[in-house]
């Protein structure tokens, strides 16, 4: 990894920046045949928007250019072979490493807009100098990044996987079942909730699976598998439209290769 996250830069740094400019949740990338770029300031020009016009905040290093964030207005237009496009969109078109911090980037503005004033006292927040987070002036409350913990689990039962359909996915897609976790809550105490609220059945032999950062707005998913350990399916209708065992020959849609979720699927069909 290059990147190198930080909120105030350490020295000054004459490189050109990384911009990494969002209008209403889509990031501003250069295209070029089947791949994408995130623009550096000299690229810009064309832009048809003074970008002194609007806050930027410097987060980080990439290869010893600064990188910034910042957001502009829906009036804006892009310039020739830039466009504004959705972040998983981008997968496959920027290089990993850029999609991840464009990513992180995306998550510290969010946290950045809801954070501006104090939730105790309603006073304007300002930036730390010595660690990554906020302050109020006034009552001296402490603000930090939010990350959203959630888990996501492969139930396994003999040679099938479960998935479900949720109330929220496109026609046709299947997933494995994820779910927030809640204040006082195990992240094992979680996956037994989520897997009984939403499908009605038990699960044992909960192990780690991997985690990944999802940036949409701001969680951390942290992957399991699981062994199926009685009941009957029972969907939650609210949550679940369908659910049923699936074998690795017999798949219905699943997410694409940028989640955890396929990375989960994509391990059961290589190993039954």
């Amino acid at each position: 990894m290059t990147f190198k996250y930080e909120m105030q830069p350490e020295f000054d740094n004459d490189n050109d920046p990384i911009m990494f400019i969002f209008q209403d949740g889509k990031i501003l990338v250069k295209i070029l045949n089947k791949s994408a770029s995130i623009p550096i300031l000299t690229e810009l020009n064309e832009l048809n928007f003074d970008l002194n016009d609007t806050e930027k905040r410097y987060f980080g290093l990439y290869e010893d250019n600064p990188c910034y964030y910042l957001e502009i207005p829906l009036s804006v237009e892009p310039s020739e072979n830039m466009s504004f496009l959705n972040l998983r969109r981008l997968y496959g078109l920027l290089k990993d490493e850029i999609l991840w911090i464009a990513g992180r980037a995306f998550q510290i503005l969010n946290w950045d807009k809801n954070s501006r004033y104090c939730g105790s006292c309603g006073n304007q927040t300002v930036f730390k100098s010595d660690e990554k987070g906020k302050i109020c002036p006034e009552c001296s409350l402490l603000v930090f990044p939010r990350i959203s913990p959630a888990i996501i689990v492969g139930v396994l039962k003999d040679n099938q996987i479960l998935l479900a359909h949720g109330t929220r996915f496109p026609t046709e897609l299947y997933s494995v079942i994820a779910g927030f976790v809640e204040p006082g809550e195990t992240l094992e105490e979680c996956i037994k909730r989520e897997i009984k609220e939403e499908i009605g059945i038990e699960v044992e032999n909960i192990r780690y699976f991997s985690s990944q950062s999802w940036p949409f707005p701001d969680s951390l998913m942290i992957g399991f598998l699981a062994d199926y350990s009685g009941g009957e399916i029972t969907i939650d209708q609210t949550e679940i439209r369908n659910a049923d065992w699936f074998t690795a020959e017999n798949l219905p849609l699943i997410p694409g290769k940028i989640s955890i979720a396929r990375k989960i699927i994509d391990w059961f069909v290589a190993n039954y």
